[in-house]
């Protein structure tokens, strides 16, 4: 299993708008690719949040394939999405882990 991770740093002003984006419109919409099983929004706790919340979005896939199928075909258009609704008010990078059993 993979966990595509993706962290973001919200500005304060977008923070309530972005959650609610997230979790209505661009975690469902990953979903749609059929790439993925599921997905999970976390707040990270324990950080300076001074200039805004972090996050981890993460979206499970049951295969390196599936997700270099997202990365491919996808992703370009999913953080254009993101990058025009928002600007310049949050920064994200990126991982990709493999789950150990």
């Amino acid at each position: 299993m993979i966990i595509y991770n993706v962290t973001i740093k919200v500005s304060q002003e977008i923070t309530d708008e972005w959650l609610l984006w997230m979790k209505e419109e661009h975690m469902p919409e990953l979903l749609k690719t059929g790439l993925f099983t599921e997905t999970r929004l976390c707040r990270l706790l324990e950080q300076d949040d001074s200039e805004g919340p972090t996050f981890s979005a993460q979206y499970t896939c049951d295969s390196l394939e599936d997700y270099q199928e997202y990365i491919n075909s996808h992703s370009q258009f999913m953080r254009e999405k993101g990058l025009k609704k928002f600007g310049n008010k949050f920064i994200a990078f990126r991982s990709v882990m493999a789950v150990e059993d």
